[in-house]
């Protein structure tokens, strides 16, 4: 995905989610305290649909008072990847819907992921055959949209899925075995193999944003 920390470009980096979405995030830093008065912190953030022509969910992430308690700092350094994956996970349950303009969305950035017991970030645990299927859909979509290497090693990802970015590399060996992709370190390039799959990722996310259309305009009526 996209994000941008201050007033400045980060790498355009590419997320996906189990669903098989695409997405790129634009993440307007710094957090700012409600100006309604309410006890929150407030960031506006821009998903956009990163295969697609202009779709995208405008939201305003509203982090209550409980979830600032537990962070370290409202700074990129410690908020990017929870707030990331907060919201991947809302695209997840298609919560969000992608239009080419719409009005800001309010976003409760609760303690809904945050174990207390274990004192870390819950956004669900993947198999390891999800794993796989993510990041081989990562790979794709960011070599074909963005190229260059990709950062199997980001600690992002390892959130999304709840493991360590030591497991997620170990998965991504077993793609490099399939010859799917080569993998220097932390970082992956896409093998032909990979890039001739085209017609099957390009299915998953159609299927995946009809189900998601399907869904809100059923609300819709």
């Amino acid at each position: 995905m996209t994000t941008v920390t201050g007033n400045g470009d980060t790498p355009k980096r590419i997320y996906v989610t189990l669903a098989g979405l695409p997405l790129s995030f634009h993440l307007e830093w710094p957090f700012h305290k409600s100006t309604s008065g309410a006890d929150f912190h407030v960031l506006h953030a821009d998903i956009r649909l990163a295969s697609s022509d202009g779709l995208h969910a405008p939201v305003a992430v509203n982090l209550s008072a409980t979830v600032r308690e537990v962070m370290p700092s409202l700074e990129p350094a410690d908020a990017e990847g929870p707030v990331i994956n907060s919201l991947r996970k809302e695209v997840d349950r298609k919560q969000l819907e992608f239009v080419k303009s719409g009005k800001l969305v309010p976003l409760n950035f609760s303690s809904r992921h945050w174990d207390f017991k274990r004192n870390k970030w819950v956004f669900g645990k993947a198999s390891d055959e999800q794993m796989a299927l993510l990041l081989a859909r990562k790979v794709y979509w960011q070599a074909r949209l963005v190229g260059g290497t990709v950062w199997l090693g980001d600690p992002t990802e390892a959130l999304y899925v709840e493991t360590t970015t030591a497991h997620v590399l170990e998965v991504a060996r077993s793609l490099e075995e399939k010859k799917l992709l080569k993998l220097e370190r932390e970082f992956a390039t896409a093998a032909p193999v990979l890039m001739d799959q085209r017609e099957r990722f390009e299915a998953d996310t159609r299927i995946a944003l009809e189900e998601l259309e399907k869904k809100h305009a059923y609300e819709r009526g």
